[in-house]
């Protein structure tokens, strides 16, 4: 764990910068173009899939992935970026948490990014986790929510990144699901990622994926197939692009 000389430019501007910050890995990630991705702890099989999709492709045309290293919707994105990512954690340095995510904190550390205000021996509280999101928030041109409750942390990065002027997306859902990101979209406080190359095209240049149903690398359920796709999932079929059978979807 070192600490960096200066802070990044991005945490000018905050009422409440950090006094100090530490890292581990790549610091050469600060000074890349990036975009923040935070969300619930439980994530749905559809939020799963357009997570991983959106921050695997943001960091092919060259972005750094920026969440917050919790289970869930942080350890996605992460994953799909890296090692285009920065983790920013709500415990020192020295400290794996959440115990969870300890192989992909510990590759962070190794390959990519981790940042934290707190010195050695500090681990993370209440105050910690909703402290953190104002850095996670800050460091991103904009910041996408991928699912949330109507009371959760992801929420409070959205009045971070209210506050701070930036502009917040969030993706579409079925009526009843992530009623967090349903009230945004109510209010007219974020825009909808319909689209998800056409939203990543805003920000650069990206070749069409010429395998579109990645997600059946592995035969999977068919409940979770149809919460990926929907009725497209039956057009599939007659197109020959996948099979059904016993209540499971694959790849043809």
């Amino acid at each position: 764990m070192r600490e960096l000389n200066e802070l990044p430019k991005e945490f000018e501007k905050l009422k409440n910068r950090p006094k100090n910050l530490f890292y581990k890995g790549d610091i050469s990630l600060l000074n890349r173009a990036k975009i923040s991705i935070v969300g619930t702890r439980r994530p749905n099989q559809y939020t799963k899939a357009r997570t991983e999709e959106l921050s695997k492709k943001l960091a092919n045309i060259g972005y750094v992935i920026v969440s917050g290293a919790a289970m869930g919707v942080d350890a996605i994105a992460h994953k799909g970026a890296f090692p285009n990512t920065i983790a920013v954690m709500a415990n020192s340095l020295d400290i794996i948490y959440p115990a969870v995510n300890r192989a992909l904190i510990e590759d962070i550390y190794s390959n990519a990014l981790a940042i934290s205000e707190y010195g050695s021996a500090t681990k993370a509280t209440k105050y910690s986790f909703v402290h953190r999101n104002r850095l996670v928030v800050a460091l991103g041109e904009v910041l996408i929510i991928t699912q949330a409750d109507l009371k959760s942390g992801s929420l409070r990065s959205f009045e971070y990144a209210k506050q701070m002027g930036k502009e917040v997306f969030v993706l579409s859902h079925r009526v009843g699901e992530s009623l967090g990101t349903q009230k945004l979209i109510k209010d007219a406080e974020a825009k909808v990622i319909v689209d998800i190359d056409e939203f990543v095209s805003q920000f650069g240049t990206i070749e069409k994926c010429e395998d579109e149903f990645s997600f059946l690398d592995t035969p999977k359920p068919l409940k979770e197939a149809l919460s990926i796709y929907g009725e497209e999932l039956y057009m599939m079929e007659l197109e020959g692009k996948v099979v059904i059978e016993n209540l499971m979807v694959r790849k043809a």
